[in-house]
């Protein structure tokens, strides 16, 4: 789609909650038969440490539920004063109701609240800045919460090397509101449908229901082990996907903008793993010292909760003043994946009010 350019909107504050269970990468080594090499390869290459995963009775309305409350907390914003919920998830708690009505419920927003989910993954934080942006431009709200965050751990299947030592969970709450003087922002996103069957969780919805067959294992070319109700990912076409589109995006994005790739003081992306972020700052040829990875070393890949985990693990310090320096910060997020899609925009971030993570209290 066009780029889209808003004004006098702007990203206030985030807080990303992550549950407290912890597995590290060495507690997979059976996974990879036993090689230790294997293991230190892959912390190497591709980042992994360890990822948070959520316990059999916390779900991903829990984390985001925990992380509204201690960032309206912060803000000292009242739930009625919400105008719009919007949740980004594709594990909800139920297939009705939706999870944003559900937190609307369990924060007490005024009736007048809108609330609805985005069913996206990895790209669907920025889907959902998008639809806040526009909602507050048109004149019909002031507050938009963004919601984002996924329990992708209890889709994958332990003996996938292909995704079992990457996903993690994690809940995210970002208050967008009107400000003036805010000054522009500008999204660009896009899809492409025809990659859908690479990143897919098969079985569990009305064309596949659950059934004795959809839970009997196989074994692929690789050996990797799964059932028709795990997350599939075909790693070399995301990778392709990703270093091919994304960088291609986020240049045509900032010509839109009339602005340098020189001008950004930071590219937060997708936490998919720092060997694919890395390669895509390269295709950028902007310094990689631009790029925060290591949110994916402490988290995993937290599906739509990776871009506001990074903000929160590793920007907390710049982008609200704690850390002295520029008080104003130009800002590219870029979201891809499942889908295929993805969204990529350039954010002006002054001096958040709040920016935080933390790890899930009972």
């Amino acid at each position: 789609m066009p780029a889209n350019q808003f004004v006098d909107v702007s990203l206030t504050g985030s807080v990303t909650v992550v549950p407290p269970k912890i597995r590290s990468i060495e507690e997979d080594v059976d996974l990879y038969g036993g090689n230790i090499r294997q293991i230190e390869r892959l912390k190497k290459t591709l980042g992994i440490n360890e990822r948070r995963f959520a316990s059999n009775e916390l779900t991903n309305l829990d984390l985001c539920t925990q992380a509204a409350q201690i960032l309206l907390d912060q803000l000292n914003i009242d739930p009625s004063d919400l105008d719009g919920i919007l949740y980004v998830t594709q594990t909800p708690d139920h297939s009705q109701p939706s999870n944003a009505t559900l937190l609307h419920g369990r924060l007490k927003c005024g009736t007048d609240c809108a609330a609805l989910d985005v069913g996206l993954g990895c790209s669907g934080f920025v889907y959902a800045l998008w639809l806040a942006y526009s909602i507050i431009s048109n004149g019909s709200s002031q507050r938009v919460l963004v919601l984002a965050g996924d329990t992708l751990s209890r889709l994958v299947h332990p003996k996938d090397r292909a995704t079992a030592s990457l996903f993690g969970d994690a809940g995210s709450a970002t208050m967008v509101e009107k400000r003036m003087g805010a000054g522009v922002s500008w999204f660009r996103l896009g899809t492409d449908g025809r990659g859908s069957d690479s990143l897919i969780v098969p079985a569990g919805g009305a064309r596949l229901p659950f059934s004795n067959e959809t839970a009997e294992e196989y074994s692929d070319d690789d050996g990797n082990i799964r059932t028709k109700e795990n997350l599939f990912m075909d790693g070399s076409e995301v990778f392709n996907f990703s270093i091919e589109v994304v960088p291609r995006e986020i240049e045509a994005l900032l010509d839109y903008a009339d602005v340098s790739k020189d001008s950004v003081d930071y590219f937060v992306l997708h936490q998919a793993n720092r060997y694919m972020v890395h390669n895509i700052g390269k295709r950028l040829k902007v310094d990689l010292g631009r790029f925060p990875v290591e949110s994916f070393g402490a988290f995993g890949n937290v599906s739509s909760a990776s871009i506001p985990g990074a903000l929160s693990y590793e920007l907390a310090g710049p982008l609200t003043g704690e850390s002295g320096g520029k008080s104003s910060h130009q800002v590219v997020l870029s979201g891809f994946g499942v889908g295929l899609s993805w969204g990529n925009c350039l954010l002006t971030v002054s001096n958040l009010d709040c920016l935080e993570w933390r790890v899930y209290k009972s």
